[in-house]
């Protein structure tokens, strides 16, 4: 009698378990393809509109640029300004991290963007301790 209460729990559960399948493919599939012309229409901003958003965008992608190619942690941006072609950030990083962090060695990099917001060209064209002042 055991064994015939088993055969009958399962197909209940069976039964149960396409039903919810059923119902997640019915409710997944609209989602998706909303998802999909939010995505399309989020993605539709080209590079270019980006880098002429002004400084801020620049900065960013400055910062990020130059983190990527030396490695080292961005502490901020000292200036932006626009060049002839795109813009010119100031970026300072942490290159020689000490305790205590008056001591540690930071660095002033020049960063050049194009147009379209790529990094054109950078230059380390500062070295100082931090808390060093511009005497």
């Amino acid at each position: 009698m055991p064994e015939q209460r088993e055969q009958r729990a399962r197909p209940a559960a069976t039964s149960a378990q396409s039903a919810a399948k059923t119902a997640s493919r019915s409710t997944s599939k609209p989602a998706s393809k909303s998802a999909a012309k939010g995505a399309t229409r989020s993605g539709s901003t080209s590079a270019s509109a980006n880098a002429s958003k002004g400084p801020e965008e620049a900065a960013r992608r400055a910062s990020r640029s130059l983190t990527r190619l030396i490695g080292h942690e961005t502490e901020g941006i000292s200036a932006v300004r626009r060049a002839e072609n795109g813009w010119r950030v100031h970026v300072d990083v942490l290159e020689v991290p000490r305790i205590p962090d008056t001591t540690s060695l930071l660095a002033t990099y020049e960063v050049e963007l194009d147009s379209k917001g790529h990094l054109a060209q950078y230059r380390r064209i500062r070295r100082y301790r931090r808390g060093a002042s511009d005497d």
